[in-house]
């Protein structure tokens, strides 16, 4: 334990986080789905897909946040929240410019959100479960630069972006795992 996570902290938030993983992991995968399936095209539904998953991080980091203030993350979750907001609201606008703008959007945001992540799960370390997360972030930081640099190439599309979603998703049900199997074995 660090003196971020006293014992008295640190379970209720893994309980917290596990759960909380869980439903990213399930959310990840429909939502990746369903943007595979309409990804040909910028749609109504797929302008709908692109702005719920901002909007669903920030709803995300919002539990967490409740879950975590005694923990030293909160405040990175904040600019997780802010970033969630403005990136939402820059897709709204970059849908009506096409493809070219949804994808700079996406990896700026994929950017700065995997840069937060990254120092929130290296921060909650004690919990344990946390290096699939540190990974995620790391991954989505190179993943954005990818979408920035693929939006001006010749055959670029929204399907890389659902495949970004499902590693994510993957990475947060690996996490999920890990923090029950380190709950339990604090019970033990």
């Amino acid at each position: 334990m660090t003196t971020l996570d006293t014992p008295r902290t640190a379970s209720p938030v893994a309980a917290s986080l596990r759960s909380l993983y869980l439903v990213r992991f399930g959310f990840a995968v429909v939502w990746a789905l369903l943007l595979a399936l309409t990804a040909s095209r910028i749609s109504a539904l797929t302008t709908v897909l692109l702005l719920l998953y901002p909007l669903a991080d920030l709803a995300a980091a919002v539990v967490d946040h409740r879950a975590s203030r005694a923990t030293r993350p909160a405040r990175a979750l904040v600019v997780t929240m802010v970033l969630g907001v403005l990136a939402a609201l820059g897709l709204a606008f970059a849908v009506g410019s096409g493809l070219r703008a949804v994808l700079v959007v996406w990896g700026a945001w994929a950017i700065a959100a995997g840069a937060v992540q990254l120092v929130v799960a290296l921060g909650r370390r004690a919990l344990g479960g946390q290096w699939p997360m540190v990974l995620s972030g790391g991954i989505s930081v190179l993943a954005g630069a990818a979408f920035v640099a693929q939006s001006g190439a010749p055959g670029a599309s929204l399907t890389g972006l659902a495949g970004y979603a499902t590693l994510g998703g993957i990475f947060f049900l690996v996490s999920a795992l890990r923090l029950h199997r380190s709950l339990r074995g604090r019970a033990g």
